[in-house]
This record gives C-alpha cells, sequence and structure tokens, in this order.
C-alpha cells in the first residue's frame, strides 16, 4: 500500500464515523501548493462555505499558499463564513491527513476565531 492509498483508507475510517454522527463537518486538503477548507452538510452533497488559499479574499493577502501562515489565514476565513451561515459546530475531517503542521494551524485558527469541534 503506498502513501495515497493509506491516507485514502484513514479518511475513509473518519469519514464513516463523522456519518455515524450526523454533524456538518469542516473538511480539509493540503496540497504542496495550496490549501483547502470546507464545510460540508449533513448528508455530504451541499457545500455550505469554503476558502482556500486561491480565493479572490486571500489572494493578495497569501504569497505562499503552502506554509503554516497561508493556512492560519484559511482557518480564520473558514470560520468567519461558517458563522455568517449559521453554522458554530462542526466535526474536523483532516483527509486522512497527520494533524500537524498546515492541518493544525487551519484548526487552531478556526477554533480561535469561534468555531466548535
Amino acid at each position: 500500500m503506498n502513501k495515497k492509498e493509506s491516507r485514502l483508507r484513514r479518511a475513509k475510517r473518519t469519514r464513516l464515523k463523522i456519518a455515524e454522527l450526523g454533524v456538518k463537518r469542516l473538511v480539509v486538503y493540503k496540497s504542496n501548493c495550496h490549501i483547502y477548507a470546507q464545510v460540508i452538510d449533513e448528508t455530504g452533497s451541499k457545500v455550505l462555505a469554503q476558502a482556500s488559499t486561491l480565493s479572490k479574499a486571500l489572494g493578495d493577502s497569501v504569497k505562499n499558499g503552502s506554509n503554516v501562515d497561508a493556512a492560519k489565514l484559511v482557518g480564520k476565513e473558514i470560520a468567519i463564513k461558517a458563522q455568517a451561515v449559521g453554522i458554530k459546530q462542526v466535526a474536523f475531517d483532516r483527509s486522512g491527513f497527520r494533524y500537524h503542521g498546515r492541518v493544525k494551524a487551519l484548526a487552531d485558527s478556526a477554533r480561535e476565531n469561534g468555531l466548535v469541534f
């Protein structure tokens, strides 16, 4: 099993558990160049809020989309957008990535700005 298959296996296990809970989830995906965050409803079929280093709101303030500072800005942005829609509590879906570095920075920033998970 290679690195990607292992990550996807971990992600699948996490998503099954979150589906049992029946709560909205904050999904994080990171690539080599950018980081993305989405709040998805309980059924998994509708995106309620999204933020990424590619968005126009963060485009000017982010010089490098693949560092911890960019992840903090994305975490703050997703928390603000989720609260604007009326979402305060979510389950954190890290998509099988380790809770370290950019993923941790995004989660901590979202918590500091009002999301509960």
